[in-house]
């Protein structure tokens, strides 16, 4: 995980994007917050920790402890949403809300105001190198119409099938954060890729 870690900064990538899942919520297993904490020291840049787990709120407090900047749950997993967004800004992080591909953006619209990021997968979670759903890109529109019209401010971010091809698509509907993970770590030239990812080249 180190040495995963040391590519991402030299890369011109700005955040550390860590999902963690429980076999609950997603059919898979990754992590917990130990491991958050055993690779902090490894990089001072942003931890993006991305929640694909039942009960969040039970687990926010430790991730907070082990280094996390962005703690991002899912609204499919929490009954009392703006609860766990209130104890995630309470501890000093930013808050942010995810939602799958099956989830309307009207189903959090409530909670915009209360957000620092929102994240739009647009894969079903769980296992990486899925094909993009495209459907999800109204979904990143959605969510910048209703900033620009005053209902919140907050980072659009998108997760999933993000790759030179598709990144380009997300700036233009609106997307602040892009993760980008089999495309990033297969690539060879990590820096050219972050660079296309960005539109820079």
């Amino acid at each position: 995980m180190a040495d995963g870690v040391a590519l991402i900064a030299p890369s011109g990538a700005e955040w550390v994007h860590l999902d963690v899942m429980d076999g609950c919520f997603v059919p898979n297993i990754s992590f917990g917050p130990k491991m958050v904490a055993d690779i902090r020291p490894h990089s001072s840049q942003i931890f993006d920790v991305h929640l694909m787990i039942r009960s969040p709120l039970n687990f926010v407090e430790e991730f907070a402890k082990a280094g996390a900047d962005y703690i991002t749950f899912h609204v499919e997993a929490a009954v009392h949403s703006h609860r766990v967004l209130q104890a995630i800004r309470a501890l000093g992080k930013k808050a942010g809300i995810g939602i799958v591909p099956s989830t309307p953006v009207s189903f959090i619209e409530p909670l915009l105001p209360f957000v620092d990021l929102v994240l739009v997968m647009t894969v079903n979670p769980g296992y990486g190198g899925q094909p993009i759903i495209p459907e999800c890109f109204d979904k990143v529109r959605s969510l910048a119409a209703l900033r620009e019209a005053g209902k919140g401010d907050y980072l659009i971010s998108v997760d999933g099938g993000i790759n030179e091809s598709t990144a380009a698509v997300a700036r233009d509907a609106g997307a602040d954060v892009l993760v980008a993970g089999s495309s990033f770590f297969g690539a060879t030239d990590k820096a050219a890729l972050v660079r296309r990812l960005k539109g820079l080249s």
